[in-house]
């Protein structure tokens, strides 16, 4: 992808813009627009072109061996766009081994084949570790693990609860036109002292 010259200025301006916010004036506003679709538009081109490069390369190797030429620089320009050589690639480029282009492809091929398949073993590996369950877990779950050698806690003797002291049982209130039962004070009044006459009284 290149720029041109008022596409650069546009971009050198938008890079110092992102380093030192500063208010921007509408002009600019619309240059980075424009640029941003442009960029956007592209990147799907690149797309379109590189899915079409695929699809030649597929009838190119199903043509061989007649079409070696054309599928060797299909494939290298397959290759330099990261495209990962298949097995069919692989299979094909060993019946081309005997032209010295096809024999250089298949070992640049080969090595980037090795160098996916150590990836992908990579990845697997550090996912399988990532989700493996510790040792120290995996000792206590198992049957006479460390789980089984620590002793169990003693357990305390339940304390019996207190018992509460009886309460005297209150009397009930009368029922509603019943008439309440006299207490033994208001049945035998407390006797009263005799009052000595006023003559004791005076002479005393």
């Amino acid at each position: 992808m290149a720029f041109s010259a008022d596409e650069l200025r546009v971009l050198r301006r938008a890079l110092a813009i992102a380093l030192h916010p500063v208010p921007l004036a509408d002009d600019d506003v619309q240059d980075a627009l424009r640029l941003a679709d442009s960029v956007d538009e592209a990147v799907r081109e690149a797309g379109r072109l590189r899915t079409f490069l695929l699809a030649d390369l597929v009838r190119y190797r199903e043509a061989l061996p007649g079409s070696a030429t054309g599928y060797l620089e299909l494939l290298q320009d397959a290759l330099a766009t990261g495209y990962h050589p298949r097995p069919e690639d692989l299979a094909a480029l060993r019946t081309l081994r005997s032209n010295p282009v096809g024999a250089a492809v298949l070992h640049r091929c080969q090595t980037l084949a090795e160098q996916s398949v150590r990836a992908r073993l990579a990845g697997r590996a550090v996912r399988a570790v990532a989700t493996a369950p510790a040792p120290r877990t995996r000792l206590l779950a198992l049957v006479g693990g460390r789980a089984a050698e620590d002793p169990k806690p003693q357990q305390k003797p339940q304390q019996k609860p207190q018992q509460k002291p009886q309460q005297k049982p209150q009397p009930k209130p009368p029922a509603p036109g019943e008439k309440p039962v006299p207490k033994p004070s208001e049945v035998f009044p407390p006797r009263r002292r005799p009052v000595p006459p006023p003559e004791q009284l005076a002479a005393g």
